[in-house]
């Protein structure tokens, strides 16, 4: 397989390239920057999520998956990328946490909704929580009033 000897380069856009002047990376200086990856060396870029979200969790706390983080771009500037990338030979790696979402995500707010919800089966509810932590600090368990469950 390719990926055994090829050289990934991780890009969390957030912070690799503003060409906009907003202070945010974004996916058109990725595109910026192809030339000086393929320079490198590179086979593949490893593209951290780029998805819709909140930004509670850098970007890993999805609210939408099928659209693009406004500040990052657009869906046309992504197929951009993939299209320019892919002309130097380069590959791009999507990381897609298919995990958990954000709490913002239509399948959370409507597992919320009620206990017989049929998305409530896709996150982890319980009565009384256990001790676990969170790696943020405090209780890895938020407690939803509206069904008096908490959730991971």
């Amino acid at each position: 397989p390719w990926w055994k000897t090829a050289v990934v380069y991780q890009i969390y856009p957030k912070s690799f390239k503003d060409t906009n002047g907003d202070g945010i990376g974004d996916l058109q200086g990725v595109i910026e920057k192809l030339d000086y990856l393929k320079m490198l060396g590179v086979d593949a870029i490893w593209l951290t999520p780029i998805y819709e979200s909140p930004q509670r969790d850098n970007g890993y706390d999805i609210s939408d998956y099928y659209h693009i983080y406004k500040p990052y771009g657009t869906m046309e500037d992504f197929e951009n990328l993939i299209k320019e990338a892919h002309k130097r030979n380069i590959k791009i790696v999507m990381d897609i946490v298919v995990n958990h979402t954000s709490t913002d995500h239509e399948w959370f707010k409507q597992a919320r909704s009620s206990k017989d919800n049929p998305y409530r089966h896709f996150y982890i509810w319980r009565d009384e929580p256990n001790n676990w932590q969170s790696k943020f600090g405090g209780s890895a368990w938020q407690y939803d009033e509206q069904t008096g469950q908490y959730y991971l």
